[in-house]
């Protein structure tokens, strides 16, 4: 059988956007196969492409020998020497086979692992590129809708924005360009799954490496990043240069740079922070613009309590408590913050379960608090009659905080 392939190689090659080598194994494979099916099922059957003839040439290999125990892998010397005069006893030949009598049958089989094989070579290059690129930003067009998550087409394959890795609020729209990190990529049967996310801290960061040329060469280094997308979000910077001032050159002249970043976040704000090797002083700097005046740290709990003046308070916590949660996320350090004089606790971890609680008097939430419940997870757990131990709290909101408990639980 003689295929003239160089053009169809050349074609699908360019098609498939695949590796010549990786193609002409596949086409070899499937000669091998259909010549196993005609001739017998041996190892010592091979097809190799001949890019002279520009066919796949078949053949047999056999161990050369006086004595001859069976012709499908031996053939003896007398017979060798025709092939080769120089063989000896022990070497192996390859006897090439008839092509031709591979026939129509074992053409189509080929034929069929030939598509199989591509397909699977194609798969694999996929996955390769975008193995390559996780961890980084694509670009793309949507493509379709699936419920609420997003198709979005980057050319070679399609990828998938689901509902919660989208920044809240963000209108998208079929034909739209759209930016992205890639978040994961797993095998399938079909085609690689490609993750994507618009939300994650990682893709923050590389917002400000395509904008910040300082940041790409390694100058000033984004440290750390936390993100409420589409909300608010801060950074920690350093510069590795003196004569470079990490927080001015991310924010760029007239803000320019910043700006971008805020744009492609549809409007999510931006905290550039000077990050330090003290704990202490990363905290006040993270907290800014709000003033500290005290801090009280517990290094076996890795917290702070962080005192500010009452003036100071409301910048401190930030709207529902989101400050000072960022401040936590960045720092990796759980906050306490309170105003001088007084022992209400705002806390990086429980503020905003409590602030989840919606018409609940402040009082309750401070009683409920000082009682040891810190999160809607522990409200959640609680009882009725346990919550019907404190003071102005009655059988109707006993039920009410539970519920609203339960109901934030399941939401988070």
């Amino acid at each position: 059988m003689v295929l003239n392939l160089s053009k169809v190689i050349e074609l699908i090659v360019k098609e498939k956007g695949l590796r010549q080598e990786d193609l002409v194994q596949v086409v070899e494979a499937a000669v091998q196969s259909a010549a196993k099916k005609v001739y017998g099922d041996y190892d010592n059957i091979e097809a190799h492409y001949n890019p002279e003839l520009d066919e796949v040439e078949v053949f047999q290999f056999k161990v050369v020998t006086e004595d001859v125990e069976d012709t499908n892998i031996e053939i003896p010397l007398k017979q060798a020497r025709k092939l080769d005069p120089n063989c000896q006893i022990g070497d192996e030949l390859g006897e090439k086979l008839d092509a031709s009598k591979l026939g129509r049958i074992a053409a189509q089989s080929a034929k069929q692992v030939i598509v199989q094989k591509v397909k699977e070579v194609e798969r694999d290059a996929i996955y390769n590129d975008f193995i390559d690129v996780k961890g980084e930003i694509v670009s793309g067009f949507i493509h379709r809708f699936d419920r609420k998550d997003v198709i979005v087409n980057l050319g070679k394959a399609e990828a998938i924005l689901r509902e919660k890795e989208q920044i809240p609020g963000e209108i998208l729209r079929r034909g739209d360009r759209v930016q992205a990190l890639v978040l994961d990529v797993t095998k399938s049967l079909k085609m690689p799954q490609v993750e994507l996310t618009r939300t994650h801290p990682r893709f923050l960061l590389k917002l400000y490496e395509m904008e910040v040329p300082e940041v790409a060469e390694g100058i000033v280094e984004i440290v750390a990043a936390a993100r409420e997308p589409g909300i608010r979000a801060k950074i920690a910077v350093r510069s590795h240069d003196p004569k470079v001032d990490p927080v001015g050159t991310c924010v760029g002249v007239k803000g320019a740079r910043v700006q971008n970043v805020i744009q492609e976040l549809k409007g999510e704000r931006q905290d550039i922070v000077v990050w330090s090797e003290d704990p202490v002083r990363f905290v006040c700097n993270a907290l800014s613009p709000a003033r500290v005046s005290k801090v009280i740290v517990d290094k076996a709990d890795r917290s702070m309590d962080v005192v500010v003046s009452e003036d100071q308070l409301s910048l401190a916590i930030g709207r529902k408590g989101q400050n000072v949660r960022l401040v936590a996320k960045l720092t990796g350090w759980k906050i306490d913050v309170r105003a001088e004089g007084s022992e209400m606790v705002v806390s990086s971890e429980d503020k905003r379960s409590l602030e989840r609680l919606s018409d609940i008097d402040p009082g309750v939430v401070e009683v409920l608090t000082e009682a040891g419940y810190k999160t809607l997870d522990d409200l959640a757990k609680a009882r009725e009659e346990d919550l019907l131990e404190f003071e102005g709290i009655d059988e109707a909101l006993a039920k009410k905080i539970i519920a609203q408990a339960t109901v934030g639980v399941s939401e988070t």
